[in-house]
């Protein structure tokens, strides 16, 4: 994997200016001290751990930013602190391999609930050994068989608390700790405003608890994504050829119909949109897991 070379050439307003294009706004939380690495002329990660992001600024001058270069951008900022997430869902390929091809060894973080279909499997082993995916596994410790001895089958009494728990148990809980382990301060993810109404509401670089979220494809189309897959030769997950416009676990997932409204009618019996991975976890940042993500 090539460096990516953050040498400082000078400082604008107290602040180390990069050589590249790209915009590094930060606001300052400590005194300005020495941040270079002398031994290899870059800056580190640490550096930045004494910035925050201004989250205006930085949307501002990535707003005709193509996703290559977001992802650049986000390379750049966070080093090391940098993973994405993947579910291998009918689309999963455009993002894994826009990603790798500029941070080739991006731990990319896989939450296997225990309920994906088979082709998911399957899918998701073609796609890791197409693109070399540094792919990081996590699951619940809590094993499926002893979730449904607990608590039942829990996405057969729709509702909607039920589907909470269960996302809490079977994603949100390995996710927050793939997170940790990894030391992530900043997580790339494939969402698109067309997704969901609370991802309407989403701009390119968002901040989620501690971690810093970069959505390169947010403003993409279907068509875009199409012609993504094609002229770079990647498949559609299995399920796409069957109907479906959205795939995750087994029980929770189905084709679209004609009376379906939305793409995401499909999912959790219709009872809501988003699985609870890529919504705010602390009160008052969003109204609740009821609009639920992956």
């Amino acid at each position: 994997m090539p460096r990516l070379n953050l040498i400082a050439h000078d400082e604008v307003g107290g602040v180390v200016a990069p050589q590249k294009q790209f915009p590094y706004n930060f606001n300052e939380t400590e005194p300005k001290t020495q941040y270079q690495d002398k031994e290899s002329d870059q800056l580190t990660t640490a550096t930045l751990e004494k910035y925050e992001l201004d989250l205006k600024v930085v949307n501002q001058q990535l707003e005709d930013s193509t996703a290559p270069e977001i992802i650049e951008y986000a390379a750049q900022t966070f080093g090391n602190g940098l993973v994405m997430s993947t579910s291998f869902g009918i689309q999963s390929a455009v993002m894994l391999h826009m990603v790798t091809r500029i941070i080739p060894e991006i731990p990319v973080i896989w939450i296997d609930t225990g309920y994906l279909p088979p082709e998911t499997y399957r899918f998701a082993q073609q796609l890791t050994e197409q693109l070399k995916l540094n792919l990081k596994v996590y699951q619940s410790p809590i094993s499926p068989a002893r979730m449904e001895a607990l608590y039942g089958r829990l996405w057969e009494q729709n509702d909607v608390e039920a589907f909470n728990r269960y996302d809490q148990m079977r994603k949100v809980e390995p996710m927050q700790r793939a997170l940790g382990e990894l030391k992530a301060r900043a997580w790339l993810a494939g969402l698109r405003k067309d997704q969901t109404n609370h991802r309407k509401s989403l701009r390119l670089v968002n901040q989620q608890e501690e971690l810093y979220k970069l959505l390169p494809i947010l403003r993409w189309t279907a068509k875009d994504v199409y012609e993504y897959l094609q002229t770079h030769e990647l498949p559609y997950h299995p399920f796409f050829d069957l109907g479906y416009t959205t795939v995750g676990d087994w029980h929770s997932s189905r084709p679209l119909t004609l009376e379906d409204e939305h793409e995401r009618d499909t999912r959790f019996n219709g009872l809501k949109q988003e699985c609870g991975l890529h919504l705010p976890q602390t009160p008052g940042e969003a109204e609740s897991l009821d609009s639920s993500s992956l």
